[in-house]
């Protein structure tokens, strides 16, 4: 039966780490759910939605001992309603930048 929070693949598990957009950009570290509570993770500055954070024997017990891993999978979230000074912001941002998410990167 699927859990909510938690996909099994083998001995390692993967949850949904739900990110800000300044928190993938600068970078941040967060609270991430485990099988026995809360661990916090690192987010890499620049980190992109679906970048895989390994949290290494956070996973399911393995036969013979040991555990799997857990992985952080990140998904950027955007707030669905803005104040007027976060929307001067993030205007101000998309008028400095030269970033096009559409244009392959190096």
């Amino acid at each position: 039966k699927p859990h909510r929070t938690f996909q099994r693949r083998g001995d390692d598990l993967d949850v949904d780490l739900p990110v800000a957009p300044w928190e993938a950009a600068l970078g941040a570290t967060v609270p991430v759910p485990t099988l026995t509570g809360t661990a916090r993770v690192r987010v890499p500055e620049g980190s992109s939605s679906g970048w895989r954070l390994r949290l290494r024997g956070r996973g399911l017990p393995k036969q013979g001992g040991g555990h799997g891993d857990l992985h952080a999978i990140v998904k950027i979230t955007v707030p669905k309603h803005l104040s007027d000074e976060e929307r001067d912001l993030f205007e101000k941002l998309a008028e400095l930048s030269e970033f096009d998410p559409r244009k392959r990167q190096a």
